[in-house]
């Protein structure tokens, strides 16, 4: 799986975007699409889907029960 700041990044540059026109599309400051690019981990959940539902994605939180269970299953 890509990290999320390899995906934006990716996805933003294919659809030929600066981050300040992609910041202002996704409707974010510019500062969250450096930050998420970045890969810095202190980023608020709900700016990052507001950005990765531009692609169409969204993150979800996971619980431990839920590793646990994908990890038994790929061993």
């Amino acid at each position: 799986m890509k990290p999320i700041a390899e995906f934006v990044k990716e996805r933003r540059k294919e659809v030929n975007l600066t981050q300040e026109e992609f910041a202002e599309r996704s409707g974010v400051a510019l500062t969250v699409i450096r930050k998420i690019e970045q890969g810095k981990t202190n980023l608020n959940m709900d700016k990052v889907n507001q950005v990765l539902q531009m692609f169409g994605h969204e993150l979800a939180a996971v619980s431990s029960k839920d590793l646990n269970i994908v990890k038994d299953k790929m061993l």
